[in-house]
């Protein structure tokens, strides 16, 4: 849902989650900086509540590692670090993992070739200095990549990591000099998985989230992304 203007206030069913979804979106799309101060009262009196549902929606967020309290200082944005990142792609992997070798038996192949044509289509916007295509072909690759096992637990487990994947792309993750490199993984997965082979399908999956975690953590030890 997109963010409430300041000072509008909100409807009274499911403000915990309604407040949840507006504060993790403004972390992960920048609005809120890493280690700048949130202010649980000036969050109550901007949409007009309780404290109540700010602060269910405050542990949520700590919950997903968005958020840190540190005790007689208060509430910040985290700052995400090289730990965050091999726990969230050694989570990631190992969802994946599974979860393409389900897919490369499940997936129809119509559904296959559009994710591939889309994946070509964003490398060429990246060529012409689009990125966004990618971003998109990105997410819904990984994703309807997993939504295919049927699985519910393993989508819940998986979306659980998006808030994270978006605020590093936010904080500069994923330049154009790694797009090339990812979308050469992703034919790879999706050719195997065209061809019914798992084992194919799944290397090629864990090789690339090694990958990504091996170029994130680069990017972060250069300062190409800002934490």
């Amino acid at each position: 849902m997109p963010p409430l203007a300041k000072g509008s206030s909100l409807v009274v069913e499911s403000i915990a989650e309604q407040l949840y979804r507006i504060l993790c979106e403004r972390i992960t799309g920048g609005t809120y900086a890493p280690g700048s101060r949130l202010d649980p009262q000036a969050v109550a009196t901007e949409f007009g509540v309780s404290r109540t549902p700010v602060r269910e929606a405050l542990a949520r967020l700590e919950h997903d590692q968005l958020i840190v309290t540190r005790p007689r200082s208060g509430t910040f944005v985290a700052r995400p670090g090289v730990t965050d990142v091999h726990e969230v792609c050694q989570l990631r992997k190992g969802i994946e993992w599974v979860a393409t070798g389900l897919a490369a038996a499940s997936m129809s192949q119509e559904h296959i070739a559009d994710l591939r044509a889309e994946a070509v289509e964003a490398l060429e916007q990246t060529e012409r200095g689009d990125y966004e295509p990618f971003f998109a072909s990105d997410s819904r690759l990984h994703n309807e990549i997993v939504a295919a096992t049927g699985n519910a637990r393993l989508i819940k487990a998986r979306s659980s990591t998006e808030p994270f994947v978006q605020w590093l792309r936010v904080l500069g993750a994923t330049g154009p000099h790694r797009i090339a490199g990812s979308t050469r993984r992703h034919l790879e997965i999706l050719d195997a998985m065209a061809a019914r082979d798992s084992a194919t399908a799944q290397r090629a999956a864990a090789v690339h989230l090694d990958e990504v975690e091996e170029w994130t953590i680069a990017d972060m030890e250069s300062k190409a992304i800002t934490t």
